[in-house]
């Protein structure tokens, strides 16, 4: 694990741009899902946020054809939870609404899996203690195992056997955008341009999937090419990834070393580039 100068320690993940074939039903969709409110809404978009936190920005593209697997682009939105508890309680709610969910221990957290109904990965997760995490020659450990789920609708006081009541659940206050993890046409190409571009810290490298982050946390962004190997930027648009926002205390840092990049719009608050598969990256000071 290093320390970079690029962008601060603090910077972090903020919302996810979705271009949605049918807005009101994936709205309403996540809205049920992860208990989150419309913070604004248009004919053509609408914001959904949790306690306030803006998490999600759904634009209308009817048009679009819906993406194929092997598209570059999203792989899933992974919003975290602030306990164990709570992700113990939307556990209940999402087995209510009748959703085929995967899981995955992965030491430094426990997540669970799903899609919206157009094909966007979704995962919910909490995330262990960080003096719980280990680290070994700047990689932090991670894995793939079966989560506990019974105990973690125990940590919300939830017996597996009551599932068939009521559970009512609303995002929490400190519900975040956690982490965003991308398809592309090669993870090491990816890991660079990240590492390059924004300062991103390599803190896990499995050749065909890397994982990023700023401050020693385990991952704001995954890459993996495990759908999309080869594949260059879509040369056609299609409904899915619209975007991907971070953010930072400071931008000067970043906007030095970008300095002179055709690629890179400033509009002062914020800056705006895209990855090489075109995954549209924006840095906003906040």
């Amino acid at each position: 694990m290093t320390t970079t100068s690029v962008l601060p320690a603090s910077t972090h993940v903020g919302a996810v741009h979705l271009n949605v074939r049918d807005l009101n039903g994936t709205a309403a969709f996540y809205a049920i899902l992860l208990g989150l409110n419309a913070a604004a809404q248009t004919d053509t978009d609408v914001t959904l946020a949790a306690q306030g936190t803006p998490l999600l920005h759904l634009h209308a593209a009817p048009d679009l054809p819906r993406a194929p697997v092997s598209r570059p682009g999203l792989y899933h939105t992974a919003f975290l939870l602030p306990t164990r508890a709570d992700l113990g309680r939307w556990l209940a709610h999402a087995a209510q609404l009748g959703h085929r969910i995967g899981s995955g221990d992965h030491l430094v957290s426990e997540a669970f899996y799903l899609s919206d109904p157009e094909g966007n990965g979704i995962e919910v997760y909490a995330d262990r203690p960080r003096d719980t995490w280990t680290w070994r020659d700047g990689q932090v450990q991670m894995d793939t195992k079966a989560v506990d789920a019974a105990a973690v609708l125990a940590a919300a006081g939830i017996d597996p056997a009551t599932l068939d009541s009521a559970v009512a659940f609303a995002a929490p206050q400190g519900t975040t955008v956690g982490h965003v993890h991308l398809k592309v046409g090669s993870a090491a190409q990816a890991a660079q341009w990240y590492q390059d571009t924004l300062g991103l810290d390599v803190v896990a490298d499995l050749g065909s999937a890397a994982f990023l982050s700023w401050g020693g946390y385990h991952h704001h962004v995954g890459l993996n090419e495990w759908h999309s190997a080869g594949q260059p930027a879509p040369s056609t648009p299609a409904a899915g990834l619209g975007g991907v926002t971070f953010y930072t205390p400071d931008l000067g840092t970043l906007r030095t070393h970008l300095a002179g990049r055709a690629d890179v719009q400033d509009a002062g608050d914020h800056l705006t580039l895209r990855d090489p598969w075109g995954n549209r990256v924006t840095v906003a000071q906040r």
